[in-house]
C-alpha cells in the first residue's frame, strides 16, 4: 500500500528547478515586457491564467507542428515543459517583478545623475 500513499501527490511549487535554457527563455521574455511598460497587465494575467497554465502548456505541445513554420521549436517546447510545472508561474511572476525593480532603480540613477550642458566641451580646448 505504499504507492497509494504517493498516487495522488502534487509537486510543491518550490520544487521547480528550471534547466539554465528554461531560464534564458523566461528571461528574454520577461525582459521584453518589462521593456515595452507590460510589467503590471502581464503579472495580471499571469495570475488571472495561474490554473490554467498546465492545460496551456499541453495546448502549446498541440500547436507545436503548426508553429514550427514560424518560431523555433525547441525553444518553444522547452517554454511549453517549464509552463507544465506548478511553480512556473511564480517564478515568471518573481522575474518580472526583479527585472521591472532592476529597470526602475536604473532610471531614478540616470535622472538623479547630474547633467552637462550640451554646449559645452569637457576638458580643456587646445
Amino acid at each position: 500500500m505504499k504507492w497509494l500513499k504517493h498516487a495522488f501527490a502534487i509537486e510543491k511549487p518550490s520544487d521547480l528547478a528550471p534547466t539554465d535554457e528554461q531560464k534564458e527563455i523566461v528571461d528574454r521574455l520577461c525582459r521584453w515586457m518589462v521593456r515595452k511598460h507590460l510589467t503590471t497587465p502581464g503579472l495580471m494575467m499571469l495570475e488571472i491564467s495561474r490554473p490554467l497554465n498546465y492545460i496551456g502548456a499541453h495546448v502549446m505541445h498541440f500547436f507545436r507542428p503548426a508553429v514550427s513554420a514560424l518560431l523555433d521549436t525547441r525553444e518553444y517546447h522547452a517554454f511549453a515543459l517549464f509552463l507544465e510545472h506548478r511553480g512556473a508561474v511564480d517564478y515568471i511572476c518573481r522575474r518580472m517583478e526583479q527585472l521591472e525593480a532592476e529597470m526602475t532603480h536604473a532610471e531614478e540613477a540616470h535622472q538623479n545623475a547630474p547633467q552637462q550642458p550640451s554646449d559645452t566641451l569637457p576638458g580643456p580646448m587646445p
